[in-house]
């Protein structure tokens, strides 16, 4: 049966979209996650997404982890709750055909290869922390084909250990961070630092 336009939503924080349509107005407001429905991502209006990385997680835990971590400042995560939903599909679409680059990891075991597999192909993120040294450094299983990695399918068959997302939360933490406000203000300080040392 297909996803109606109120029961499928896709949870998200720190979008920040801008516009003059509903979406944008109740977008993800600093450090603090919305749920979007179907309904709402189907608004007809102008919506502009700033550019950038967009990071998805399979579970929301990650993202309480996220929140709780940097609070206000968190970097634009977009949560598929599992496998993802029209909803899920849709903004994640509608994200990239806006200019930003999807990130996704995901549990190293088969359904999350499958689920990471249909995300990569519906909406052409990158996998982000799904490598085989990813895995290997997780200790991770389940020999599903990975079709971004064939060296990571062979270390899952080989190891055949479960590592779920929650695992190596603190690692896609540190990758988020890079994002975050006052990593992103320090990083435009230096560089206009050097400018003015060069010129």
């Amino acid at each position: 049966m297909a996803d109606d336009e109120l029961s499928s939503t896709v949870l998200a924080v720190g979008l920040r979209l801008d516009g003059d349509g509903p979406l944008a107005r109740i977008s993800a407001e600093a450090g603090h996650p919305v749920s979007l429905t179907l309904a709402q991502l189907r608004t007809p209006g102008e919506l502009t997404v700033p550019t950038g990385p967009v990071h998805i997680s399979e579970n929301p835990s990650v993202l309480a982890l996220a929140l709780r971590r940097f609070g206000r400042h968190c970097p634009p995560l977009v949560c598929t709750s599992g496998r993802p939903n029209t909803a899920v599909i849709h903004l994640l679409r509608r994200l990239a055909t806006s200019g930003a680059t999807l990130h996704y990891p995901g549990d190293f075991e088969g359904e999350g290869i499958r689920i990471g597999a249909h995300i990569v192909a519906r909406t052409g993120a990158t996998p982000w922390r799904m490598a085989a040294e990813d895995y290997r450094t997780a200790a991770a299983r389940l020999p599903t084909a990975a079709p971004w990695s064939p060296t990571l399918t062979a270390a899952m068959a080989e190891l055949r250990t479960a590592v779920v997302e929650e695992v190596v939360a603190d690692t896609l933490l540190h990758d988020l961070a890079a994002h975050s406000a006052p990593a992103a203000h320090a990083a435009q300080t230096a560089h206009a630092a050097t400018g003015s040392r060069t010129a």
